[in-house]
């Protein structure tokens, strides 16, 4: 096992229970790795505003876990992106299969939980053409239309006054007499006069052709059933689902105890049955489960964690070498960039002096040109998209652009298309403005093209390169935390291999296509014309998409 990296503690997930205990490892001294299958944050990113975390009166959700992830990178904390598909967890060594295998003295499982379906007739069916669950992805979708949000504690009361800020109107349906919520949290749909609340009431079916065009709900006191339809001028209307999480422990349940709903039980030190293993935050057995109660098991749990693998490396007399690792940098932390660029559109600048200063740090790395290229219609669009993009390669010398008016032979304008060093098309390409949080997307397409790059397991490479001419076009909105990290594996993967081409698509301004995809989420995966693939997805999912999406 010599030329194996052993890791004195390794922690599944990185919402904000494996933030903290990474934050409190790293603070230790421990050499620990953070393994994240999908968005760095976990369910806070979805989170519009947290109102209710100590000292910071209120805080978008992904700006609280990118400063989380920031202080455990200072502790020279890695993060990497896996999906652990098993685990080896009795004895001294534990092992942990994805990509490759993990070797630790302690885990930590903080995997969380992902939100729970109420399995209703139509939910599946309907799931991205009406039926969602991130109003900060979706929301700005349901412009003008009638949304309904189902459940009756936090988020469903939190989310129902944020939607309101896109939808026509919101209403609350909560099978419960009375919100089970804070009363101050519950006061936030309670008092918005654009929000009605239904108590007692179920979602019992919805139905449709393309899109929503039916829900039928029912009071579960008297019985009686009631139905909505939208008018003619609307179309459609949404369905957000707030009731609850399930627990990612469907590969724990067999060697870790936990209760009826497999949520995993730990004592007060965190501790689970297998000694070794801990677990924390929104997975595991408890009362309340908030940001700040995660935060704190975070910490009790890589405490805990320290204690043991102290005491196990003194039992097998292996020397205790703690020193402080050197920082690392953050892997996509990216919504502060976004934020900066969006609030700069009206006042005539796109970049502060600080976002200049981060965006200049990571160009620094750039070795070869790149030149961005604006297709226009010469529409106000148009004229923002090159002022971006102006703006944009002043930053570095390895940044040109170059304007030049479409002749009609595109159907999504304003395009920006990126050019490598010989002036080659790569295949990556923005319709729209890559503002928001896309501009993450923007800046690593860069990256992978003229700098080092992002790693990825040298496997996915090879089928990277192999696949045949593969069309990708992502919809996304611009206020989608998950959107860029689908948008820049695909933009990856085009940079990796001509026959790949990705576009990035603003949904806001192409109804044409949301309307004839039935697009009503993002982010909106197409492949070579295939069936719109909905939700985050991994590099590997992406990469398995598309190899079946070209097989003849």
């Amino acid at each position: 096992m010599a030329d194996k990296k052993i890791y004195d503690t390794v922690i599944i997930g990185a919402g904000p229970a494996g933030l903290s205990a990474a934050i409190y490892a790293g603070r230790a001294t421990m050499d620990t790795l953070v393994i994240e299958a999908n968005q760095v944050g976990g369910q806070v990113t979805t989170t519009s505003v947290v109102w209710n975390y100590p000292a910071v009166e209120k805080i978008d959700g992904t700006a609280l876990m990118n400063q989380m992830q920031q202080q455990a990178a200072n502790f020279g904390v890695q993060i990497v992106h896996d999906q652990i598909t098993d685990y080896e967890l009795e004895g001294d060594l534990k092992v942990l299969h994805g990509r490759q295998d993990y070797y630790a003295r302690s885990v930590i499982i903080a995997a969380g939980a992902k939100p729970r379906e109420l399995n209703f007739p139509g939910e599946q069916q309907f799931r991205g053409h009406g039926i969602a669950f991130c109003s900060t992805c979706d929301g700005e979708l349901f412009t003008g239309l009638q949304v309904f949000v189902i459940g009756g504690g936090y988020a469903a009361a939190e989310e129902a006054d944020y939607l309101t800020r896109y939808a026509k109107h919101v209403t609350v349906i909560s099978r419960e007499a009375e919100f089970t919520c804070a009363p101050l949290t519950a006061a936030r749909a309670l008092n918005n006069p654009k929000v009605d609340v239904k108590f007692n009431t179920e979602i019992v079916r919805v139905t449709g052709k393309d899109y929503l065009e039916t829900a039928v709900f029912k009071n579960n006191q008297t019985g009686k059933e009631f139905s909505y339809q939208p008018d003619s001028s609307e179309q459609t209307f949404g369905v957000f689902i707030y009731i609850g999480t399930q627990p990612a422990t469907a590969k724990l349940t067999k060697i870790l105890n936990h209760d009826e709903h497999g949520y995993l039980k730990a004592d007060a030190t965190l501790a689970t049955n297998l000694p070794g293993v801990f677990a924390a935050g929104d997975i595991v057995v408890k009362p309340l489960r908030q940001i700040v109660t995660a935060a704190s098991d975070g910490a009790v749990a890589a405490t805990s964690a320290e204690h043991y693998v102290t005491a196990l490396k003194q039992r097998l007399q292996i020397p205790i070498e703690r020193k402080q690792k050197s920082a690392t940098k953050p892997v996509g932390q990216t919504t502060k960039l976004a934020e900066k660029s969006t609030a700069m559109v009206h006042q005539g600048s796109w970049f502060d002096a600080k976002l200049q200063q981060q965006l200049k740090s990571i160009f620094e790395r750039l070795t070869q040109k790149v030149t961005l290229q604006v297709l226009s219609d010469n529409g106000q669009k148009s004229q923002e998209l090159q002022s971006f993009v102006k703006e944009f390669c002043d930053l570095d010398r390895h940044l040109d652009y170059q304007v030049r008016t479409a002749a009609g032979e595109e159907n999504f304008l304003p395009l920006l298309e990126l050019l490598d060093q010989q002036q080659n098309a790569t295949g990556i390409r923005f319709a729209g403005i890559p503002t928001g949080h896309e501009l993450n997307s923007l800046v690593l397409a860069v990256y992978n093209l003229a700098g080092p790059g992002q790693e990825l397991a040298p496997e996915l490479i090879e089928r990277i390169k192999a696949l045949p001419v593969t069309k990708i076009k992502i919809g996304v909105a611009l206020t989608c935390h998950f959107c860029p990290d689908v948008v820049s594996t695909c933009q990856h993967m085009a940079a990796i291999n001509p026959n790949v081409s990705a576009e990035m698509l603003d949904l806001q301004l192409f109804p044409e296509l949301r309307q004839a995809k039935h697009i009503m989420s993002v982010p909106a995966t197409m492949i070579n014309d295939r069936p719109v693939i909905f939700g985050s997805q991994t590099a590997e999912q992406l990469v398995a998409a598309c190899e079946s999406a070209t097989v003849k």
